[in-house]
């Protein structure tokens, strides 16, 4: 069951931006791409937030998420979120394939 976490990534004087394109830059988000499992590794930017950047990150199920967690990988980024002073808000989802036979008519492909 595939699982995604929105993670909100918020500091000041644009450190968010700074803080994702620096994971860029470096290669940590093509190796977290790389990783088996993943499914998505994508950073936006809220119109309405310019202190904020959303990283949408998607895995196959809890054990690719939990491999994930467990890599030397993982120092890095939290030694990025602590060089940017970076505060998170997180969200959890599970996918549920049940609802998209119902929303299909709402979707305008």
């Amino acid at each position: 069951m595939a699982i995604t976490v929105n993670i909100y990534y918020s500091g000041k004087d644009g450190n968010a931006v700074k803080f994702a394109k620096e994971m860029i830059s470096s290669g940590i988000v093509q190796a977290i791409r790389n990783e088996k499992g993943n499914l998505r590794y994508d950073y936006f930017l809220p119109v309405d937030d310019s202190e904020t950047v959303l990283l949408i990150d998607s895995w196959q199920d809890q054990n690719a998420l939990d491999i994930h967690h467990s890599l030397p990988l993982m120092g890095q980024i939290a030694a990025l979120r602590e060089k940017y002073d970076l505060h998170m808000k997180v969200e959890r989802y599970v996918l549920d394939e049940n609802g998209t036979e119902r929303d299909n008519c709402f979707i305008r492909k």
